[in-house]
């Protein structure tokens, strides 16, 4: 059965920051996106990864959060620092098995909330 669990969100003070993980299993992933869902809007993609370690970040976060992965767990990552009070947001990854685009990720964690506020 493929399974995204998601792991680490939490309750920081602006400028902190948080380590978010998505462990998968089942699936032999191509990429891994990840997705924010603010109140009232859509979950919408700010970064994302291939199994090959290309990269890609939204001009928002660039620079403050960073993807990385550990192939021997079938684990990924995202590290986020410098956070702000409008990064506050449910979390989730996303994956498939074809590309880094949204139309390409069938498989969803359950959401994480981050939370930024002092």
């Amino acid at each position: 059965q493929v399974q995204l669990v998601e792991s680490g969100g939490g309750l920081v003070q602006p400028g902190g920051s948080l380590t978010l993980s998505c462990q998968a299993s089942g699936l032999s992933l191509t990429a891994i996106g990840w997705y924010l869902l603010a109140s009232g809007k859509q979950r919408d993609q700010f970064a994302a990864m291939t199994n090959v370690g290309s990269t890609k970040y939204a001009e928002s976060v660039k620079g403050r959060f960073t993807i990385y992965r550990d192939s021997t767990k079938n684990a990924w990552y995202l590290r986020m620092t410098s956070l702000k009070p409008e990064d506050a947001a449910v979390y989730y990854c996303a994956a498939g098995t074809v590309g880094w685009d949204p139309i390409d990720d069938d498989y969803w964690g359950q959401g994480t909330q981050g939370t930024v506020s002092s």
